[in-house]
């Protein structure tokens, strides 16, 4: 991002580029849980998780991550993914955090530029219907002044005002009846799932034991003080030893929250967010666009990915299970009207390709009876027995929040090391240079965006094996070899965990990801060494569980 290079960057770039792909030899990493001693034990990996293992690491410490499902298998895969400030946490007059969360995008479009990219906002002035009454337009101008003030003009670009005209231009089917002019501003997005495994492997790579579907069922304790976790992994039971241990596990707290009996555990509100992809020629847009939910007061988002549309969010409660969070129909309805009400498209349900639903790991404070009115600040305690838990934030703020969960347990530890995560590329970054790896477009390109300066190594896989440059869904630009290197490289070990998260091909595509199973399945079980038996159970696995996505869905 600058015009300098300083020297730790020639290193990192130069290591990066001298150290070859990074192996994650799963088995491998299961032994060391099971014989080694660490440092710092984290539990849950997701972002704040995976970042918190990648930052102890950096600082020279013995560091164990594991994970009870897929890394990135729950909020960190199906947030709305914007890397961004927070133009409504001005509103509520929390301008600490949209400053701090500013400094922290901007971070991470230096250290992953691979994966985190520039993303214009559109907000349209209505004369009706719109998401500020026109009479406010001069106070929400004021409000982007704020928010470039606050820290948008690190990105070197700064709000503006549009005409009729040119909101148009960007968003041809916007409903053009009731729009006046318009405004642009400019955040940020990432594709959650592979920033976060982005982040895991760069903490493998500085030497952190990983490990998904590797379930943490309890917390040992000696003399009082919390020494390490019993965890459940590959149909056995191992007791994972460390000198602190740290809960990063989100929106799961609610359920198990590894504290002592006699312990003050923070309360966890769960707030459920529900997305929906659409074909991007039902919208045409090239900017994201802020429009009102009707009777909601709150706004949606539609973000152009690709050839597809990202329609959301919902902000509820939720109390149900939290490994089971689906899209229903009336969330569907809800965000459909929403596009019908803004747009001039024949939009229906049958365009619908695919859904996601998650939930936020907010902090219940009993000060509001609306989540989307519940601050996403974090919070970080240490318990008595040394039991550090770290609960709330957001996915831009996930390299802070993990800064000071591993202070927190150098506290425990008694000991001090600088934090370098501020500067340090995560692995693929370090001299990735976006401008020119996109030039050309393609597959390429494609892999550009997604791997960095690692693509290099999924191009060889294509000329290794010519039968993997096919894509794994048609109308979507992944190749079957990221299938094979997600297993051999990224820990891949269902069908779900490629098309779901290693791909997007779930989101995109549902039945169409469905009707590639078969394929990606016997790629997986070459790898892999599963029986036909094997093979067939995981293909019907994945298929009925996409089969239940999409009958709640539509029920």
């Amino acid at each position: 991002m600058g015009v300098f290079e300083s020297a730790a960057a020639r290193n990192e770039r130069a290591r990066q580029a001298t150290a070859g792909l990074p192996m994650l030899n799963r088995a491998e990493h299961v032994a060391r849980l099971e014989s080694d001693t660490f440092d710092v034990l984290i539990i849950g990996g997701g972002a704040t998780g995976a970042y918190s293992a990648f930052d102890a690491a950096l600082r020279g410490y013995r560091v164990a991550l594991v994970e009870k499902g897929d890394f990135a298998s729950g909020t960190s895969s199906k947030s709305s993914k914007m890397i961004h400030g927070g133009i409504r946490y001005i509103q509520q007059g929390n301008l600490p955090l949209v400053r701090h969360s500013l400094l922290e995008r901007q971070r991470l479009r230096r250290n992953a530029p691979h994966l985190v990219q520039r993303l214009p906002f559109i907000f349209p002035v209505m004369s009706a219907d719109g998401v500020f009454d026109r009479r406010l337009e001069h106070g929400f101008s004021a409000l982007l002044r704020t928010y470039d003030f606050a820290g948008g003009w690190r990105e070197g670009i700064l709000h503006r005002a549009l005409t009729r005209d040119e909101v148009l231009s960007h968003v041809p089917t916007l409903n053009p009846e009731q729009l006046l002019r318009g405004f642009m501003y400019f955040d940020a997005r990432a594709d959650d799932a592979r920033l976060t495994f982005a982040i895991a492997r760069s903490a493998a790579a500085h030497g952190a034991a990983i490990a998904n579907y590797a379930e943490a069922t309890a917390i040992t304790r000696k003399q009082g003080l919390a020494n390490g976790a019993v965890i459940h992994v590959d149909g056995r039971e191992i007791t994972v030893r460390a000198k602190v241990v740290v809960m990063a596990t989100g929106s799961w707290l609610r359920d198990w929250n590894g504290a002592a009996p006699d312990a003050d555990a923070p309360t966890i509100r769960p707030a459920k967010g529900v997305h929906i992809a659409v074909p991007w020629t039902k919208i045409g847009n090239d900017s994201t666009v802020t429009v009102r939910i009707p009777g909601a007061g709150r706004a949606a988002t539609v973000t152009r990915w690709g050839d597809s549309v990202l329609i959301g969010t919902s902000d509820t409660d939720y109390p149900g299970s939290l490994d089971r969070v689906l899209c229903s129909a009336p969330e569907r309805d809800i965000l459909l009207d929403t596009v019908a009400q803004a747009f001039d498209t024949d939009l229906s349900a049958e365009d619908v390709t695919g859904s996601i639903a998650g939930t936020r790991p907010l902090v219940s404070r009993g000060k509001t009876d609306r989540t989307s009115e519940v601050p996403r600040n974090h919070e970080i305690r240490i318990d008595d027995d040394g039991l550090v838990t770290v609960v709330g934030g957001k996915l831009t703020t996930a390299r802070h929040m993990a800064e000071q969960v591993v202070n927190a347990a150098q506290r425990v530890l008694s000991r001090r090391s600088r934090c370098r995560t501020a500067r340090a590329p995560l692995w693929g970054g370090a001299g990735y240079d976006a401008t020119a790896a996109l030039a050309s477009g393609g597959t390429a390109a494609h892999l550009a965006e997604r791997f960095g300066t690692e693509a290099r190594f999924i191009t060889e896989l294509l000329t290794q094996q010519p039968t993997t440059r096919a894509p794994v869904v048609d109308g979507l630009p992944y190749v079957y070899a990221e299938v094979v290197h997600a297993v051999r490289h990224e820990m891949a070990i269902t069908i779900d965990d490629v098309l779901a998260r290693r791909t997007r091909s779930r989101l995109f595509a549902r039945e169409a990801s469905a009707a590639a199973a078969d394929r990606v399945a016997s790629l997986m079980a070459a790898e892999l060494g599963w029986t036909e038996e094997q093979r067939s159970a995981h293909v019907s696995d994945y298929r009925n569980s996409v089969v239940e996505e999409r009958d709640h869905l539509n029920s």
